[in-house]
């Protein structure tokens, strides 16, 4: 059989052709496998990862929990785990599902959109863990050094995930921060293997940068907490310590600020203006001042309901079997055993403790508030500088960083902590709210339990009224009956005259303000402010001014014959002297005076001289009770008229007095006399 010469050639050329498919076709394989091995390395990693959180979080957080170590800070340990778990089992679903794609360019798409679509919420989950991570690391490795702790976070390792062989917690802890990272790479491993042509190429490319700019902002983020971590701390430094601080540089520093800020509040260098950060401040003190407020007001609150709570009518027996007094008696004893014990109790919880924890969060935005404006006037003083010289050094570009880095930060996280402020406040308020209308409820249906059982319990209140009317009026009359009984067989008082410096105190009154100004204290004031006076009963002042400082009329400036200050305008009354003694106020001299004092403990038959002198009419009185003990001392009994005699004893000495009591002479402690004012002549009446 013969053969054709042309076909060797044509052979070959079918040969090199084919050969040459191969070689075109062999590289796109590749590609594609590299790719589909690409995106089962995501699907298959996310499901481990998922699994390695849920042990995470449901066994060995779980196993802790249960062991209660007091120690152990298991909110820092595992920060928002719970939050990444939730998203991460979603974004698994997601993954899970693009596999149900009928063409790989499909699932490719839908992944790329997967990751769009979950880029806000991994970026705001994941960097709240990030953040918090090196915290929960220096966490771990305080626990090393603490063998009881490391041997019970062992102990948990073994019972619940002997399997990974992990000897701390670090192993699981540094699962989100590697699985954040990881993402872009995943993607863009996806990304190689795609041809660039591919309709999908594109959307994947959109899906790598979206990842790269929430690890970018993750750690923008990070360092920013750094920062405020760093400033938001508050210290209380002594004295002493913040004088050890200061050095050349620390004062130029702050004398620069200082200058600086001169220059805004006198308009020489314009502020700089951030209208968004300005009202995020305004609102925040506002919320800063509302919270100060309200636990000053819970603090008085408290302070009113202990004073309420000090009467306790029912520790006190009554010689009564029953009746109005013992019902109550056993109200009162409700009141102050069960119902206000429980109030108390709960508005501590729901009221008292919440505002402290809300008002200590307030602390360290309030600091990093004062150090940004510190920090603002370095910027502000580094690009006037910067804007001459062309360039600043590096620690320069560094204090400007950490000013641009605070104001970011407060930008972002003021809007939610103002949110959240005011919504805790919001409930702290709605709960006292409601504690102050379950107390009422509960004392008016323990009120309405007990008048009930009542005589007039049932009685219409306009009768009711007319019965209280009614009763009020006999009382008053029979003790208007009674009193006038007691001052009838009461025997009329010792009028005891004012001792020589009385006198002249009131009389130096006189002359400088006249005698329409004086007035008498009708008792004892104890000062309790600043400016207030302590007074005793009986003395005579001279008023000043009618009115306080603050223009409060319930509070008097008077002269006490020296000091000056404020006393309560109710326990004053105008001096009447009597008007025998009125118009000889003027002719008492000194001369006058020494006469009546040589004289002033004579016998009463002796002849007296007749000088016209300004005599307020007092009487001294026994103050306490007082038992002689020698024949020289005489006994008293508390409120018994007393005649002195002598302020003091043989040897001059004033703590001891001579008085006449009852016929009887004898020396009395002269801290047990008290001298009070007769306000009518011939009359006497009970001290008020």
């Amino acid at each position: 059989m013969a053969s054709d010469p042309g076909a060797e050639p044509d052979a070959e050329d079918a040969a090199e052709a084919e050969e040459g498919v191969y070689e075109e076709v062999m590289p796109c394989d590749r590609m594609e496998l590299s790719q589909r091995l690409a995106v089962e390395e995501l699907i298959t990693t996310e499901a481990s990862y998922v699994h390695n959180i849920q042990l995470c979080v449901s066994d060995i957080r779980a196993h802790l929990q249960k062991k209660q170590l007091p120690d152990l800070d298991l909110e820092g340990l595992f920060s928002n785990t719970d939050d990444i778990l939730h998203m991460s089992r979603r974004f698994l679903k997601g993954l899970e599902d693009t596999t149900a794609a009928t063409h790989e360019h499909e699932q490719l798409f839908c992944i790329s959109t997967l990751f769009q679509e979950f880029k806000e919420e991994m970026e705001t989950t994941y960097k709240i863990y990030c953040a918090s991570y090196e915290h929960a690391l220096l966490l771990v490795e305080s626990y090393r050094k603490d063998p009881r702790l490391q041997e019970e976070i062992l102990d948990t390792l073994n019972a619940t995930v002997p399997h990974t062989g992990a000897s701390d917690l670090s192993f699981f802890l540094v699962m989100p921060v590697q699985r954040v990272t990881k993402y872009p790479l995943l993607l863009g491993k996806i990304l190689e293997n795609t041809p660039p042509d591919s309709s999908v190429y594109s959307a994947l490319e959109a899906a790598v940068r979206a990842m790269a700019q929430v690890n970018a902002n993750i750690n923008e983020y990070k360092r920013r907490k750094e920062v405020a971590t760093k400033y938001n701390k508050a210290e209380h430094l002594s004295l002493r310590d913040r004088f050890a601080r200061l050095n050349t540089h620390s004062i130029a520093k702050k004398t620069t600020r200082l200058s600086r800020l001169f220059m805004h509040e006198a308009g020489i260098v314009a502020k700089t203006q951030d209208k968004e950060y300005d009202d995020l401040e305004e609102k925040f003190q506002c919320v800063v001042s509302t919270v100060a407020t309200l636990k000053e007001n819970v603090a008085s609150y408290l302070g009113h309901l202990e004073a309420f709570l000090l009467p306790t009518p029912h520790q006190h027996e009554l010689q009564i079997s029953e009746g109005p007094a013992q019902q109550y008696r056993r109200f009162a004893e409700h009141l102050h055993c069960t119902v206000f014990p429980e109030f108390k109790q709960r508005l501590d919880k729901l009221v008292c403790q919440p505002l402290c924890s809300l008002s200590d969060m307030l602390v360290g935005p309030q600091q990093l508030v004062k150090k940004r404006l510190d920090k603002l006037l370095d910027y502000e003083e580094i690009q006037e500088r910067k804007s001459e010289m062309g360039s600043v050094t590096y620690d320069e570009e560094a204090a400007m960083n950490t000013y641009l880095a605070i104001n970011a930060l407060l930008v972002a996280e003021l809007p939610r902590f103002n949110q959240a402020a005011l919504q805790l406040l919001g409930q702290i308020l709605r709960s006292f709210s409601a504690l102050q209308w379950d107390l009422a409820a509960e004392v008016l249906h323990q009120a309405e339990k007990e008048l009930e059982q009542m005589p007039h319990g049932r009685m219409p209140l306009p009768s009711f009224w007319k019965m209280v009317e009614d009763t009020l009026q006999q009382s008053g009359a029979q003790l208007h009956a009674f009193q006038q009984t007691f001052e009838t067989v009461t025997p009329s008082p010792v009028t005891q005259p004012l001792n020589p410096a009385e006198e002249r105190k009131v009389l130096s009154l006189v002359s400088k303000h006249g005698p329409d100004k004086l007035y008498q204290v009708t008792s004892n004031i104890s000062g309790s402010r600043d400016l207030d006076l302590t007074l005793q009963r009986g003395q005579i002042v001279a008023l000043l001014q009618s009115v306080d400082t603050k223009g409060n009329t319930n509070r008097w400036l008077v002269d006490a014959g020296g000091p000056r200050g404020f006393v309560p305008a109710g326990k004053l009354q105008p001096y009447c002297p009597a008007q025998s003694q009125q118009p000889g106020m003027q002719m008492l001299t000194l001369e006058s005076g020494t006469e009546r004092r040589r004289h002033s403990y004579a016998s009463p038959a002796a002849p007296r001289p007749q000088v016209p002198t300004f005599t307020p009419t007092y009487q001294v009185v026994a103050g306490f009770s007082f038992a002689a003990r020698s024949p020289q001392e005489v006994t008293l009994q508390a409120g018994q008229p007393v005649v002195v005699l002598e302020p003091h004893d043989k040897k001059g000495n004033k703590e001891w007095s001579l008085v006449e009591v009852n016929g009887q002479r004898g020396y009395v402690p002269s801290s047990y006399l008290v001298t009070v004012p007769v306000q009518e002549p011939t009359g006497w009446s009970l001290p008020v």
